[in-house]
């Protein structure tokens, strides 16, 4: 009875619909390029044109010039580690690393906003000094944590002067120096983070091989003392102090 009421209900829902959206009908949206004679109107459009199209990369190069790059590298390599690539899924593993970022790069951001942006919108510095206000806590901490071969790599290439002090690395020499210092970094601890899980294999395929096992997966008996060992140590806790602190 339950059954045929909700179908009578979605039935008189789906017919009353046309009624509904003739009673309050919808918002057109028209875009139009319309013919000037006036050449300001033509930059603006121009300006609007690159700055919305400048938003749809700003989220990911803002993600690589922070401690993103790092953690979700880790993490991906520690869920291989374990032997379970779905588990935990990309979902849980980006919005862990984007919670983590905020959580490291809190400070950064607060100079950001109290040196540049807020200046900024009270309209006390220009856009070009808020920019470099805003680039200088940046600058400091992809410094601390690019390596000095890798910045020397991309100031060789770019063919432009030595620095002589931290505020003459440019951000175009800064940035992809600092991305792959990070993914050094993050190999080498994505190395640590195998080692022990790695012996966990060696000895389960080595005990069934001598129990003449062979048609037996090893990875289906590894798995639960892999997962078992984890848990015992706190995994979880010990990955993301040690993420944490390395930017320390």
């Amino acid at each position: 009875m339950k059954l045929k009421l909700f179908f009578f209900i979605l039935l008189a829902g789906i017919m009353l619909l046309p009624a509904a959206v003739q009673a309050e009908p919808l918002p057109a949206i028209d875009l139009r390029v319309n013919p000037t004679d006036s050449p300001e109107e033509v930059v603006s459009s121009v300006k609007l044109l690159v700055l919305l199209s400048l938003l749809a990369v700003a989220p990911a190069f803002l993600l690589m010039v922070t401690s993103f790059t790092r953690i979700i590298v880790v993490l991906s390599l520690l869920r291989g580690a374990i032997g379970v690539p779905m588990t935990p899924p990309n979902q849980v593993l980006v919005g862990l690393a984007l919670l983590l970022t905020v959580f490291i790069m809190s400070p950064v951001y607060g100079q950001i906003n109290e040196k540049a942006i807020k200046p900024y919108l009270d309209g006390q510095i220009a856009q070009q000094q808020a920019f470099d206000e805003a680039y200088k806590p940046l600058r400091t901490f992809m410094l601390k944590q690019t390596r000095e071969n890798d910045l020397s790599l991309f100031v060789a290439i770019s063919k432009s002067d030595r620095p002589r002090s931290p505020e003459d690395v440019s951000l175009s020499v800064l940035a992809p120096a600092f991305v792959i210092s990070e993914l050094k970094t993050a190999f080498q601890i994505g190395f640590l983070l195998y080692v022990p899980f790695l012996v966990i294999d060696i000895v389960v395929a080595s005990t069934l091989m001598s129990m003449g096992m062979f048609m037996l997966p090893p990875v289906m008996i590894s798995l639960p003392f892999k997962l078992l060992l984890f848990v015992m140590v706190d995994g979880w806790y010990l990955v993301v102090k040690s993420l944490v602190e390395s930017f320390y």
